[in-house]
């Protein structure tokens, strides 16, 4: 039967409490697969694995019981191998790699942000910023709104103006919270917002970190700030 990986400790990282239940139906025993100074946290992997709501909680669930024990670097969920030798076989020959990772993630986790534009709120900011723009849109509703031309032409340049202010708002928001943070990398870019970044916090900073993001959100009225965590550092282990 291949094996489900959930994530990689030291060899001495405590063990998990009892009846720890990792994916599957029912749930498979987590064990631990020792391979000199590493261990891989794995269970035996159902067939016709699916990222369903239950297997993604047990996978996180594992992941978090074992982060109370200490640092842990997180597999994100789906990481099958052939067996447990191969897995054995990994740890041997990234062993140096994964100790460098394990050093220096101790004492730190993942907080992920996503950042939108309030739509109405920026079109305001925008008008505000751009007395031209602004004084434009005045004179087309006092014109009862313009030709069809006119208001494709306005339209277009707002369109360009919120797009501009996109670009310098993730910019905003990315130095303004990576002051409270070791490392920032950004994630997959998605439609509807401006930034999606993964910053990594020292967990004894945790607190200054969620105070910026709300200084942030309260200072910039604009902005839809979405935070996520403390989480394990998924992506900060290659």
């Amino acid at each position: 039967m291949s094996t489900y990986v959930y994530g990689i400790a030291r060899s001495s990282h405590p063990a998990l409490p009892e009846k720890t239940g990792g994916v599957g139906d029912p749930p498979g025993p987590v064990r631990v697969l020792t391979e000199g100074p590493l261990a891989a946290l794995v269970s035996d992997a159902p067939e016709g694995l699916r990222p369903k709501r239950r297997d993604l909680l047990a996978h996180q669930n594992v992941l978090a019981a074992a982060g109370e024990g200490g640092t842990v670097l997180p597999l994100r969920f789906g990481g099958v191998s052939p067996d447990d030798d191969a897995v054995r076989t990994v740890l041997r020959e990234r062993e140096a790699h994964y100790l460098e990772r394990l050093e220096s993630l101790d004492g730190k986790v993942e907080y992920n942000l996503k950042a939108a534009h309030d739509e109405e709120a920026v079109l305001h900011q925008v008008l505000a910023d751009n007395p031209e723009l602004r004084a434009l849109s005045q004179e087309q509703q006092a014109a009862g709104g313009g030709t069809y031309e006119q208001k494709l032409a306005l339209g277009e340049r707002v369109a360009a103006a919120v797009k501009h202010r996109e670009a310098r708002d993730a910019v905003l928001v990315q130095e303004a919270l990576e002051k409270a943070a070791v490392e920032c990398r950004p994630g997959p870019e998605g439609t509807g917002r401006l930034a999606n970044l993964s910053f990594l916090v020292e967990k004894e900073r945790a607190g200054d970190f969620t105070a910026a993001v709300e200084a942030l959100g309260r200072d910039h009225g604009h902005l839809t700030l979405q935070v996520h965590g403390p989480l394990p550092p998924y992506s900060f282990v290659e």
